[in-house]
């Protein structure tokens, strides 16, 4: 195992807007605020950063509170918090990166990379409720199928290859498969580390919607369960869980259905699938969407967490150990369900930049 310094601590980076670093700078050269710099932030990986590198990885198609999850991803681009490095899918649906694309696309970024899953792993997709079908008829994209997007593993190596040292964040939201096959892969002529190494030199956090807490059988760890134990088990920086208790309670979706212009295909998903299951009349469950807001924002106020090990079972169970020196954490809500579902679904409705 490679060892790591261990933190307490996870605030991710943040820093506004242009005129925002304009001011700092200009305080800065005059002495700081109050002739005192700020200090000992330990989040912040560089003054200067626009905001967190992030690589999102998702199954969307397997579920849709990833279309949820990536309209957040985009708000807090638009904001400054991140910087949207890649867009990978987990899952072989056939319509995956069409639907990734759509989605990029209306956000006003359809340049940012997508990669997919190319072999092997979980091909699940909800085309029964026939959302997929009717973002890619009705929104402009420019993939028209999986084949011509890059292998996801590929598309990691080459991102990671080109970032600072410990300074990406993966959130992931679906199955692990790429993140096992990652850690798996060779050096080649992007990099000449290994998968493995490449990880543990570039990323400085992993944030997966994945287990349940204390022990669970959680769709994401279960649907490929040997690709969850190697990457769970061989990955070399930290990890946060948000588990299934999590989101469970979280429902979103009737206020942006309600409130959000007609033209948005975040609306348009949840308008088609809100009504077609009774347990969603309250709004959907919310599992990856919680993964974003601790991986962007942090802990507080929103979660507490736990410190120890996640415990892989060959069958995609899994069970917690309490451990103040391990490398793993998971969240423990905080704040009450009702109000965090506010707040996701603010970020959910968020609108492009026009």
């Amino acid at each position: 195992m490679i060892k790591t310094v261990k933190s307490n601590t996870f605030m991710p980076n943040h820093i506004g807007h242009n005129f925002v670093l304009i001011f700092w700078l200009l305080s800065m050269s005059c002495g700081g605020f109050g002739g005192k710099e700020k200090r000992g932030n330990e989040g912040i990986q560089n003054q200067l950063s626009s905001g967190i590198p992030v690589i999102f990885d998702t199954d969307i198609q397997g579920d849709y509170d990833d279309v949820g999850a990536l309209a957040m991803i985009h708000a807090f681009a638009d904001s400054g918090d991140i910087e949207i490095l890649a867009t990978v899918a987990s899952n072989r649906s056939p319509l995956v990166v069409p639907t990734i694309d759509v989605i990029n696309t209306y956000f006003g970024r359809p340049d940012i990379p997508i990669g997919v899953l190319k072999a092997g792993g979980v091909s699940q997709d909800a085309r029964e409720l026939y959302w997929p079908d009717s973002l890619i008829a009705h929104f402009p994209h420019t993939y028209e199928n999986n084949d011509q997007a890059p292998d996801a593993v590929e598309l990691y190596r080459r991102i990671l290859s080109q970032q600072a040292d410990s300074s990406v964040t993966i959130i992931s939201v679906g199955f692990l498969t790429n993140l096992k096959d990652l850690l798996l892969s060779e050096a080649d002529s992007l990099s000449p580390l290994n998968g493995k190494d490449l990880v543990a030199k570039k990323v400085k956090h992993w944030v997966a919607m994945a287990g349940g807490f204390p022990e669970g059988k959680e769709a994401n760890v279960r649907k490929d369960s040997t690709a969850s134990a190697y990457a769970i088990d061989n990955w070399p920086t930290p990890i946060i869980f948000s588990g299934f208790e999590i989101g469970v309670e979280i429902k979103t979706g009737l206020s942006l259905i309600k409130d959000v212009p007609t033209d948005s295909p975040i609306r348009m998903v949840y308008a088609i699938s809100i009504p077609k299951h009774l347990y969603d009349k309250e709004g959907r469950r919310s599992w990856d969407q919680t993964a974003v807001l601790a991986a962007v924002k942090g802990f507080e106020p929103y979660f507490g967490y736990k410190t120890g090990w996640f415990i892989t079972s060959p069958d995609g169970s899994n069970q917690w150990k309490d451990d103040p020196d391990g490398m793993h954490k998971h969240l423990v809500m905080k704040m009450s369900a009702d109000s965090m579902a506010h707040k996701i679904e603010g970020l959910m409705m968020h609108q492009p930049k026009r």
